[in-house]
């Protein structure tokens, strides 16, 4: 089997917090779904939460997350489109 994929990490990330109703998942939850380590994982949500695509807020043992889907995606190829487009695209969640 190949060793690439077609979405990074950062991506699978994004992803699997849209694919949770409620937003509350743990670092650990992410990861497992993912496949990368926890501390991975918390890179990834840092780097989401600094650029603005979400919001995070401690809920107990667990943190919410609010995804910002208007904000636009980050590649040139991609000029113009939301990252509600993505999600849309892989039928995530009505937006």
């Amino acid at each position: 089997m190949a060793d690439w994929t077609f979405l990074t990490n950062h991506a699978q990330v994004l992803l699997c917090v849209a694919r949770n109703g409620n937003g509350r998942l743990t670092a650990r939850e992410i990861a497992e779904i993912v496949g990368i380590t926890e501390r991975a994982v918390q890179r990834i949500l840092d780097d989401l939460e600094s650029a603005g695509y979400i919001s995070r807020f401690r809920d107990g043992r667990t943190n919410r997350y609010e995804i910002h889907s208007d904000l636009p995606m980050r590649h040139p190829a991609q000029r113009g489109r939301a990252i509600k487009d993505l999600l849309d695209l892989l039928a995530l969640r009505d937006w």
